[in-house]
């Protein structure tokens, strides 16, 4: 009976992956922070996190690139390219020496984001 009941709830169609959750995790979690050390404290760490992912982002792509330094060129098709990795769908509106625009076409946190001013 357990293995049955282990083979019925495995297959229950719900809609929960390692994708899913971790959206729902970050989500949860922004909502979290915006409830309890306000929008301002909330988007402060959003922001810190985001700039400790880039660095690692940096950091892995100049070496598999073999290089200490990143042109403008390459970080906007690293861009790009992390966008499509992670189910993002961006494109470059702008690029010139002090700035590289992206526009965006399918968020990869989809309606995970909605709602969220912080994120």
């Amino acid at each position: 009976m357990p293995q049955q009941l282990l083979q019925q709830v495995h297959d229950l169609k719900v809609p929960l992956d390692r994708d899913v959750f971790l959206r729902n995790l970050i989500r949860a979690l922004a909502g979290t922070l915006e409830e309890v050390v306000g929008l301002s404290e909330a988007s402060g760490f959003v922001s810190v996190v985001g700039q400790t992912i880039g660095d690692e982002i940096n950091r892995d792509h100049r070496l598999a690139l073999g290089t200490s330094s990143l042109t403008r060129p390459q970080v906007a098709k690293i861009l790009i390219d992390l966008k499509r990795r992670i189910n993002g769908d961006f494109y470059i509106i702008e690029e010139d020496d002090t700035k590289i625009v992206l526009g965006n076409r399918r968020c990869p946190f989809e309606e995970k984001v909605l709602g969220r001013r912080s994120t």
